[in-house]
């Protein structure tokens, strides 16, 4: 009688325990060319409505003592599946006229990471990463190999086409009117790519998150880049790059000009700014976006977390889709510097 009252007593302690720690989530849905002007007060509310269903999703998970991974994917599902952001629907155009996709997802628990790259036919690209990381030996898959292994979790396969969306086919025709007309003055593709305004690219969703357990994860999801070539992979599933997480330090996801996020490892970066030179969250991620990034010629942002609940949101660019939720607070959603 007395062993089970000990371990009654024993459950409810920690029912107690969890309870009373902090929780939060943060989540972003691309940073770039985003300006006031570009918005009728009906599209600023649709995208601003947008991003807080996608953070009180992803809340209701913790709220209900949910792991920080399914918060993740959980917020990041909603950005998908709303052809607002690009990825899942919202997939910008490669240079052939299709979709190609990435995304990556890492638990700061077990340190257990997966990615995926290059997939043409999957609704939820975080969903395939996070099969990767709990149901394979591997880290990263690409392509057929990834869509093979889908089959064999039993995914379903979705048309190219059902990504298509008639904004981002125009944007594609945008840029790819500047590059011939870059062709006519006599620049090479690195110079006329060089020249393509930071709308085309960038573009990212991703999701940060901790639990009442302590637990903190990342993910991040994307299209890629518009006008893509040559099968082209970008920061979103190389972890350390765009994707991080690491209990006890810290969980990121990044959004921007991916080339520069893989050659400065900025999720990676941050958290290393936090364990070892014991920094802030915000100065961390300050100093790697708005101080390191810019020097180099980086565009982009990014969300991150700390072990405490301390979020930082940094971007370098006009504007960056974001919201951010923590335990028995509301919703703060943001577009600009400002609001």
């Amino acid at each position: 009688m007395l062993a089970i009252l000990l371990a009654i007593s024993s459950v409810s302690s920690s029912a107690a325990w969890a309870e009373d720690k902090p929780f939060a989530i943060a989540i972003h849905g691309g940073a770039g060319t985003i300006k006031p002007s570009n918005f009728t007060p009906e599209k600023e509310q649709a995208y601003r409505d947008k991003l807080a269903q996608a953070v009180d999703a992803g809340y209701a998970v913790l709220a209900k003592g949910g792991s920080s991974l399914d918060a993740v994917t959980t917020a990041i599902n909603v950005l998908e599946n709303s052809p607002f952001f690009n990825a899942g629907i919202g997939a910008v155009y490669t240079h052939n006229e299709q979709h190609e996709m990435d995304a990556s997802i890492m638990d700061g628990q077990t340190m257990n990471a997966g990615a995926v790259a290059g997939v043409k036919h999957i609704k939820n690209p975080i969903d395939l990463a996070r099969l990767v990381m709990d149901k394979s030996v591997h880290v990263m898959l690409y392509g057929e190999g990834a869509e093979e292994f889908a089959l064999t979790q039993g995914v379903s396969l979705v048309a190219n086409e059902s990504f298509d969306t008639q904004h981002r086919y125009q944007a594609l025709q945008r840029a790819k009117a500047k590059m011939e007309q870059a062709k006519l003055e006599d620049k090479d593709y690195l110079v006329a790519h060089s020249d393509l305004d930071t709308e085309y690219k960038v573009g990212t969703v991703g999701a940060v998150a901790l639990d009442k357990q302590g637990n903190i994860s990342a993910g991040t999801s994307t299209g890629g880049m518009t006008n893509k070539r040559y099968g082209r992979i970008g920061d979103a599933p190389i972890i350390g790059a765009g994707t991080y997480a690491e209990n006890g330090v810290c969980a990121v996801s990044a959004t921007g000009h991916g080339e520069f996020f893989i050659r400065y490892q900025v999720a990676g970066d941050i958290c290393a700014k936090v364990k070892y030179q014991q920094k802030s969250i915000i100065q961390a991620a300050d100093e790697v976006i708005n101080q390191r990034l810019i020097t180099a010629g980086g565009m982009g942002g990014v969300i991150a977390i700390d072990h405490r609940g301390n979020i930082a949101t940094p971007f370098n660019t006009d504007g960056m889709y974001r919201a951010t939720r923590k335990s028995g607070e509301q919703a703060q959603v943001m577009i600009w510097r400002d609001k």
